[in-house]
């Protein structure tokens, strides 16, 4: 922990002490308010940060264990900042289940105020994150924008590693054997759930694949909220013209110079419509659509990017968010996708 965090850790520790004599309450209030906990009455405890690699843990362990989500849905992971009452469930928990790749840059404060001393399972190990350079070859901007990004962006690379389904079905399996690890669970049930999702994640990502292939690929062009889709991008060759936030991080701000380029980008490429995300504003990105005279999709029709939906809507699930988006970018190119696989309906 750096000198610098130690105040973090102190203010939490202090949370931490005045909302001790409240535990119980605070953790019942806890269960009720925090989408995504789990309502098994024994087994382990498990904590998972984000609403991906919630879902993804949901998946494997069944009703076999307790899953306590810290982010709700809409929820920037970027900015988050733990109650006292997440911190007590984390204080409690038998494994905590993270992103990585330094999307929880609040986590080590976390960990450190809750005296976390379970099993810490990272869904992007292995996995090789890319940098701004690494993103340049398949942008269209200039060099000055990309170095106003560079300042914004996460110095261990991009985090959004689960919008490839390819790079999803690692994330599952090294969160499956990492809650082998787990005292209390039940591993032959967690490899058999493991089985029957990275089937679901294969065909998501056949069925993408196949749909996309039907677009020349210079017709492939993608405008977004802000450049969280990397990953989705390289796995499908499509061109990234440029992002309304031009940063991984959706907290940041566009500056008047990036909006005018990419309006310029927009009209220059052909690109015909500006993608909003459910869990930001939707505002800038409307703007840029109409100064460039293209469609934005907004709203119901917004990508689910930092984060899933809400209960009910079509990105409530990691397979739902990823159906929901691959039409909607897909329509946006007048391509009808194909009926879904038969292991992804119902």
């Amino acid at each position: 922990m750096t000198d610098a965090a130690a105040p973090t850790v102190r203010r939490l520790r202090t949370v931490l002490a005045t909302a001790a004599v409240l535990a119980t309450a605070a953790l019942g209030l806890a269960s009720c308010a925090t989408p995504g906990t789990g309502g098994a009455a024994e087994g382990p405890s498990i904590v998972a940060t984000t609403t991906q690699v919630g879902d993804f843990t949901r998946e494997l362990v069944g009703d076999t264990a307790e899953v306590t989500q810290l982010l709700a849905a809409g929820q920037s992971a970027h900015g988050f900042d733990p109650s006292a009452a997440q911190l007590l469930a984390l204080a409690d928990a038998d494994a905590l289940v993270v992103n990585g790749g330094g999307l929880e840059s609040w986590l080590d404060d976390a960990v450190s105020a809750s005296g976390f001393e379970g099993v810490l399972i990272d869904a992007s190990t292995g996995i090789e994150l890319y940098g701004t350079g690494d993103h340049d070859d398949e942008a269209i901007h200039d060099d000055d924008a990309t170095a106003e990004a560079d300042e914004h962006d996460n110095a261990e690379g991009n985090p959004h590693i689960w919008t490839d389904p390819e790079l999803a079905v690692r994330m599952v399996e090294n969160i499956a054997e990492g809650l082998a690890t787990v005292p209390g669970i039940d591993a032959e049930a967690v490899d058999a759930d493991k089985a029957a999702y990275l089937a679901q994640l294969e065909a998501l990502d056949a069925w993408i694949e196949e749909n996309v292939a039907q677009v020349p690929v210079d017709e492939r062009l993608l405008v977004t909220n802000h450049d969280a889709f990397t990953y989705f991008i390289d796995a499908y060759d499509i061109t990234f013209v440029g992002s309304v936030i031009p940063s991984f991080d959706d907290n940041a701000e566009p500056s008047a110079a990036e909006i005018d380029e990419l309006v310029a980008n927009i009209r220059a490429t052909g690109v015909e419509a500006v993608f909003s995300e459910a869990s930001i504003s939707a505002k800038a990105a409307e703007t840029i659509a109409r100064e460039a005279g293209v469609t934005v999709y907004s709203g119901e029709d917004a990508l689910y990017g930092d984060s899933l939906g809400a209960p009910g809507s079509e990105g409530e699930t990691y397979l739902g968010s990823q159906i929901h988006n691959a039409r909607l970018v897909l329509e946006s190119w007048g391509v009808a996708p194909s009926p879904l696989p038969a292991v992804l309906q119902g």
